[in-house]
């Protein structure tokens, strides 16, 4: 599986909206950062077509350790949540949005 990194991302911006190798790397951090900002002060982000990013607040728990057995407390903590529209959903699974929507009836 590859990864696409952020210097890719900026090199496509680059390449495919005619920016100057600068401006696209600073247009992608400013977008990056928009985002983190928003998530990280607890608020969802919503990308159309894409998908809704979100911030859960999980409670404090017991858990486990696995080796010896014995209760640990977990934390509260809050945690980073994506969840795909259905257009990416359909996309990754190489269908069109309008067959995944006849699926779900």
């Amino acid at each position: 599986m590859k990864t696409v990194t952020r210097a890719q991302l900026a090199e496509t911006i680059y390449a495919e909206v005619g920016l100057s190798r600068n401006e696209s790397n600073a247009l992608l951090e400013t977008v990056l950062k928009r985002i983190s900002d928003r998530l990280e002060s607890g608020e969802s982000v919503k990308i159309s077509g894409f998908g809704t990013f979100s911030v859960r607040q999980k409670g404090r728990r017991i858990g486990r350790n696995p080796k010896t057995g014995d209760e640990v407390p977990i934390l509260p903590r809050r945690v980073l949540v994506f969840r795909p529209s259905h257009a990416m959903r359909a996309r990754v699974n190489g269908r069109t949005p309008d067959a995944e929507a006849g699926d779900e009836g």
